[in-house]
């Protein structure tokens, strides 16, 4: 499974918000770790109802932008909402996910053979491919009992 330590430390995000222009408020640094702390990917529903007990007056649209902005700059991924929700991902490395059919979690994974799947030439004429990303559908341990 991937490791805690992949998402941007704070002077990370800092530092990658200045390069790109982006002011660094209140709202967006609570927003940054909130997502940061998160384990199961969050929608931005969920990090909008987490955001409003810090500060009951931001608007989802505040919250969604942001998530937005920070995904444009690097900070964070988007996790396919495979027909629900986007969700959101602050883990930048590369990884990929398990994703249960039944609750719709979403768990992390490291393997380099999957890494380094070939991309077929036929596809490579048409197509540039700037990421490889691989999910395997299933049911979790959760689900099973």
């Amino acid at each position: 499974m991937v490791n805690d330590n992949l998402s941007l430390s704070i002077e990370q995000f800092k530092q990658k918000c200045k390069e790109s222009g982006l002011r660094i408020t209140h709202q967006r640094l609570a927003i940054f770790e909130e997502l940061s702390k998160s384990k199961d990917h969050p929608s931005a529903d969920d990090v909008y109802r987490k955001i409003r007990k810090i500060f009951p007056h931001i608007s989802f649209d505040t919250v969604y932008r942001t998530l937005q902005s920070f995904y444009q700059i690097g900070i964070i991924k988007i996790v396919e909402g495979y027909g629900e929700k986007k969700r959101f991902d602050s883990h930048t490395k590369n990884h990929h996910h398990l994703r249960c059919l039944k609750c719709n979690s979403i768990i992390d994974f490291y393997n380099k053979s999957y890494d380094s799947i070939s991309v077929p030439q036929e596809l490579k004429k048409e197509f540039e491919v700037l990421n490889k990303k691989v999910v395997l559908e299933g049911i979790c341990k959760n689900c099973k009992s």
